[in-house]
């Protein structure tokens, strides 16, 4: 069912009102006193919706369940922000208000900029997963917002680096005209300058409601580029990927640099289009013993959809968020939002979708990166086999300095 504004707002008023469960007043005041609620605001109906929402709830939920029972009560709502930062600002303030503890995923950059900083506002925690700006651990940082599981400065470096090296030396951007978009194109075009290449072009796309890219290709095209890279998600990567097949742009030696594709991308596009593409991200289900167990335990709360890098997210930083509650206490984390965040930037993380890692002061979640190469039907052994690794990236490496952000939280 698509979840509208209104229907979610009236969802929100519904779950925080005076009495839960029929529980009487006082019983109820209690019982909420000793829950942590948690918000997961993402796209359920829009060109996200696969990357992201049912699948970041179902992952959230996952780590409720492993998480157990640890002395306080745990509740997941959701919501659909519907990919507009004006949405995405009225839930999040009114779950705050409400006495939502966290709000988790946010795609759409120009909607997490938005989230983070109501949560500041609020002196609440924000859990930035869907989002892809790196301005959130930069200019735009807050001490109440963790960046958790990729940024536009790391799949600039991985994919841009990798493609100059690899010949392809002149670029011209397809970009997605808002901020995750602008952030994309700004961080790969500094990379393949400082890689040796020159950027000698770019266009800028309508964000949402672009289907048709053909005028845009075109362009690209003859700018005769080497290489044109696709500054956009979702529905609108594969779109261009399909029509760029259709016009044989790269049969005429054009490489394709989809600078942010996920598996469920590449579901939707078929190997027999997608391969050869490549992509970077910092979870794979079939990279390891742990990745494959974690996602055999999700699977049945979301058999069509294998998890991705953000709904891994959802869950690690879910879990990550317990835990620090589960340290520090429920009083003192409902007391502020910054403690709570403090707290898990404190504690080393862990857990089966990426292994060991840390949250540096500027939020920036530690982890390594992997450049994966999309297979051809012939090399896949069925459904879901779609990628191969190419080169991987240390966790030191693989995000932007702590110094060079211009995060205010760092001290020089």
């Amino acid at each position: 069912m698509q979840i509208t504004r209104r229907s979610a707002l009236a969802g929100t008023a519904l779950a925080f009102g005076a009495g839960i469960g029929g529980l009487p007043y006082r019983s109820a005041k209690a019982q909420a006193a000793n829950t942590i609620r948690i918000g997961v605001l993402t796209d359920m109906s829009g060109m996200y919706r696969d990357n992201t929402g049912p699948t970041s709830v179902a992952c959230a939920r996952q780590a409720v369940a492993e998480f157990g029972q640890r002395g306080f009560n745990v509740e997941v709502i959701e919501a659909d922000h519907q990919n507009r930062p004006d949405v995405g600002v009225n839930l999040a303030r009114q779950w705050y208000d409400q006495g939502v503890d966290v709000i988790i995923d946010v795609p759409t950059s120009s909607v997490g900029l938005a989230v983070n900083q109501i949560a500041r506002e609020k002196n609440k925690a924000y859990i930035n997963v869907g989002s892809a700006t790196a301005d959130l651990t930069g200019a735009q940082c807050s001490p109440n917002t963790v960046h958790w599981a990729y940024d536009t400065w790391m799949l600039a470096k991985s994919n841009g680096g990798a493609t100059v090296r690899a010949g392809g030396d002149t670029w011209f951007f397809i970009t997605a005209d808002y901020a995750f978009g602008h952030a994309l194109e700004r961080d790969t075009a500094n990379f393949v300058r400082a890689s040796g290449g020159r950027v000698i072009g770019q266009v800028r796309t309508p964000f949402p409601g672009t289907t048709d890219f053909s005028s845009f290709l075109v362009q690209a095209q003859a700018s005769r580029a080497k290489v044109i890279g696709l500054a956009n998600a979702g529905a609108d990567t594969q779109n261009c990927v399909k029509q760029a097949a259709e016009f044989g742009i790269t049969r005429r030696g054009i490489k394709l640099a989809s600078l942010l594709l996920f598996i469920n991308d590449v579901h939707g596009l078929g190997l027999q289009t997608a391969q050869g593409l490549t992509c970077t991200e910092t979870f794979y289900w079939d990279l390891n013993d742990r990745t494959r167990a974690f996602t055999q335990r999700v699977l049945p709360r979301t058999p069509n959809n294998y998890p991705n890098m953000i709904h891994a997210g959802c869950y690690s930083g879910t879990l990550h968020f317990l835990k620090a509650i589960a340290d520090m206490g429920v009083a003192a984390a409902k007391a502020s939002g910054v403690d709570i965040i403090n707290r898990m930037k404190a504690m080393p993380t862990e857990d089966d979708a990426f292994g060991a890692g840390q949250v540096r002061p500027d939020g920036r979640r530690l982890i390594p990166s992997y450049l994966f190469e999309v297979k051809s039907p012939a090399e896949s052994r069925g459904p879901w086999d779609y990628l191969k690794l190419v080169q991987t990236t240390p966790a030191a490496e693989a995000f932007r300095p702590l110094g060079e952000g211009g995060c205010a939280l760092v001290r020089s």
